[in-house]
């Protein structure tokens, strides 16, 4: 068996440029002539698994089996629920995935119209239906807190280079915070504290393509802590 190439986030490419000639496979948003793989819009480029994907930098969040996202039930039944993963279709989630054990027809009395969870990509079949579960240790409602949104394709910048953007936001903001992979981000603590991760996340979001962001978005951070501790 091959060795996997190590994941590598984020590099803005236009459509038309090379993404790869080093022999990956094309993924998402990107095509392959001649053995060289070109991008097929412009967008943020990301390798994983041997594939080299270019995701656009707007526009929904496609799931992968996998990825930990945050998702809102949208509708209760008699033994699952629907949940909205901010991708084009909602994702069914069976009371056999949760951590409980729910009766038929009891799905209310656990997760309701309106609630936040943490869920995991279980299975994407070929027509794009998904599946998501909750067992997995760590997957959870999400109680409290705020959710906000960005591009699907911004969240390598937010988590950073082995964690260190995230790392930044809780330690200046003293908030607990978590970034699905489906661009939405639930951050709870003082009111404060959110206050500024929302500001700097929004930052992170505009100004994704820039050079030395880690800095800037750190630089920011100090200069609005010292304020808040005046």
């Amino acid at each position: 068996m091959s060795e996997e190439k190590p994941v590598v986030n984020r590099e803005l490419v236009l459509p038309g440029e090379v993404v790869d000639t080093t022999g990956l496979r094309p993924g998402v948003g990107t095509y392959a002539e001649n053995g060289v793989i070109y991008a097929a819009l412009l967008g943020i480029k990301n390798i994983s698994k041997n594939f080299v994907n270019v995701f656009p930098l707007k526009g929904r969040y496609i799931p992968r089996y996998g990825d930990k996202v945050i998702g809102i039930i949208i509708e209760t039944g008699p033994n699952s629920w629907l949940v909205d993963i901010n991708s084009p279709y909602p994702a069914p989630l069976h009371v056999n995935e949760v951590p409980w054990k729910v009766d038929f027809g009891d799905t209310p009395s656990y997760l309701k119209v309106g609630d936040t969870v943490l869920v995991k990509v279980e299975g994407v079949d070929e027509a794009k239906h998904v599946r998501v579960s909750m067992k997995e240790p760590g997957l959870r409602k999400l109680s409290g807190g705020n959710i906000i949104e960005i591009p699907a394709s911004k969240v390598p910048r937010v988590i950073g280079k082995g964690g260190s953007m995230i790392n930044l936001l809780k330690e200046y903001t003293g908030c607990r915070i978590f970034v699905g992979q489906n661009g939405r981000i639930w951050i709870d603590g003082d009111v404060d504290g959110i206050a500024l991760a929302i500001r700097a996340i929004k930052m992170i979001d505009e100004e994704a393509q820039t050079l030395g962001l880690t800095d800037k978005i750190k630089a920011f951070l100090e200069k609005e802590s010292k304020i808040r501790r005046k």
